[in-house]
């Protein structure tokens, strides 16, 4: 992206009030940009220069490795790496040549790598129907022992390392909140929802990591109750699908749910009043 994170934040928080769904792929093209810029020279070369110029376009396949339980799993094997199990909620496809995807090697492994985005006999894709977003093309991904060869490893981390390098994206998409909760208030004309919108976005700005899932949760919140009162206020119209409101109630919707982790879900229950839950659910 080229723009330091109070930057990036703005540019982010600004595209998706126009449109989330172009937002939300464009924001993970460039998580491939950045793991590639930091590996090594042979695939650095190879494959920089194309992201960034966008003559080569990619996505993220990390679902897989933030569940519970490892869903996606990587083993040496046939002169490179095998893939088996699931990636979830991978955007972009028919619109990607690669994903960045992160499987779990051994205990305590994390291998990260480019896949080819292209079904065959053992990459097999299922469409996900979404509330919000559908045009980012979402699928969920089947490896069969697929191959991957061994120049398109990026990195190998050990679990913990992955998991810290994962929570830092946090701060980001929490502008995709705050760009959806904009547009609302803009919609509504002036209400005390401005300056809560402010205070969300400051709060973002200053979150430490322990503080950063409640700052989201907060974010996340406040789109959905400001996508309401723009229901309210548009009137019966809002359930029109020609209707911004309705759209954007659909998109803080999904925004409850998307880039979810433990801590933020523990939040945004307490804050919505419904109390803590038991069975987390997995989600993108």
């Amino acid at each position: 992206m080229g723009l330091d994170i109070a930057t990036a934040c703005q540019v982010i928080e600004v595209l998706a009030g126009c449109c989330l769904t172009t937002t939300f792929v464009w924001m993970q093209h460039h998580g491939p940009v950045f793991a590639v810029s930091g590996a090594s020279d042979p695939l650095r070369q190879e494959w920089l220069g194309p992201l960034c110029r966008g003559e080569r376009r990619a996505g993220i396949a990390l679902a897989g490795v933030r569940a519970g339980r490892a869903r996606l799993n990587a083993r040496p094997g046939a002169g490179g790496w095998l893939l088996e199990g699931t990636a979830p909620w991978v955007s972009g496809w028919r619109r990607i040549d690669v994903a960045l995807t992160a499987a779990r090697h051994e205990e305590d492994s994390v291998v990260s790598m480019l896949v080819d985005m292209t079904e065959c006999e053992t990459l097999r894709v299922e469409p996900v129907a979404l509330v919000a977003v559908n045009a980012s093309a979402t699928v969920l991904i089947h490896f069969l022992d697929h191959f991957v060869p061994p120049e398109r490893v990026v990195g190998t981390q050990t679990y913990a390392e992955w998991q810290a390098r994962d929570a830092a994206g946090l701060r980001l998409n929490g502008s995709l909140a705050l760009g959806v909760a904009g547009r609302c208030c803009r919609l509504l004309g002036p209400t005390a929802l401005d300056e809560e919108l402010m205070a969300r976005r400051a709060e973002l700005d200053g979150a430490s990591t322990e503080q950063m899932p409640a700052a989201r949760a907060a974010a996340s919140e406040l789109a959905m109750r400001a996508a309401s009162a723009l229901v309210a206020a548009s009137g019966s119209r809002a359930a029109l699908l020609a209707e911004h409101a309705q759209r954007l109630a659909r998109e803080a919707t999904f925004l409850l749910a998307f880039g979810q982790r433990p801590a933020i879900r523990s939040s945004l229950l307490a804050r919505l009043g419904a109390g803590p839950r038991l069975a987390p659910t997995g989600g993108p």
